[in-house]
């Protein structure tokens, strides 16, 4: 990565909270992470704890829509999060050394693929300095249609806002303020061709609307790595826990 380049990633995302990298795989290489995709689910996925398989309707394998840690089960992803440009990339845009943490299979099957409500990474991760990204990696054609990414420019620079509970599964917590005229005023979307790439800081408020396709999926992989000066606050993270306990008593 020439310098220059990496100088305007760098003050981009300082900036805006997001980037995003055009054609960062090549077809070849996306034609052989999709087929590893493909393989994945038939072979792993049926093996793997239910607390890391989620589906839209438990009862239909055809709505498979979110897998947790992929990188435990195969050597291909593993090495995708720990050795490759993109732990880089992370390492360049958050300026210190990285924790991989998670590699995911994101999806919403046509037709019944529910909204991603607005929120903000951070209000799960708990870190203290909210130092991480998240990176978004389009694995088919992705628009307004299916379900595209979703940003408010810059709002990673305002702290985390008010989070209350949703109805969407893998989503328990959303931004209960959403829509004020900054976040209007600052919306943007991304359509994604395959291999393209968005990557957003741990406090960059994003969502994605449902999926009105009547036959296309929308399938993503995201990778997840915390900076190395980061660190988790435990007591915030038990007060989380015993939060979502109490809801899911109610």
């Amino acid at each position: 990565m020439e310098t220059l380049n990496a100088q305007a990633l760098k003050e981009s995302f300082r900036t805006d909270g997001y980037v995003f990298l055009p054609g960062f795989l090549s077809t070849e290489e996306v034609r052989e992470l999709n087929e590893s995709v493909k393989n994945f689910i038939s072979e792993q996925v049926p093996l793997m704890p239910r607390e890391q398989v989620f589906y839209e309707d438990k009862d239909d394998p055809a709505t498979l829509k979110q897998l947790i840690d992929m990188q435990k089960y195969n050597p291909y992803f593993d090495r995708m999060l720990n050795n490759s440009r993109f732990r880089q990339l992370a390492e360049l845009l958050l300026e210190d050394a990285v924790i991989p943490k998670t590699l995911e299979y994101f999806n919403k099957p046509p037709k019944i693929g529910k909204p991603t409500p607005p929120h903000q990474d951070n209000y799960y991760f708990m870190l203290k300095p909210a130092e991480a990204v998240t990176m978004w990696l389009a694995l088919e054609d992705v628009d307004a249609e299916n379900g595209c990414v979703r940003y408010v420019t810059g709002s990673h620079l305002h702290g985390v806002r008010p989070h209350g509970r949703t109805q969407t599964l893998g989503f328990s917590q959303g931004i209960t303020d959403f829509w004020n005229e900054n976040d209007q005023a600052r919306a943007v979307a991304f359509p994604a061709k395959p291999g393209d790439l968005l990557i957003h800081h741990s406090l960059t408020i994003h969502w994605a609307e449902a999926n009105r396709s009547e036959s296309r999926s929308r399938q993503a992989i995201g990778l997840i790595y915390w900076a190395k000066s980061a660190q988790e606050d435990t007591e915030a993270k038990e007060a989380y826990r015993q939060k979502l306990k109490a809801e899911l008593s109610r």
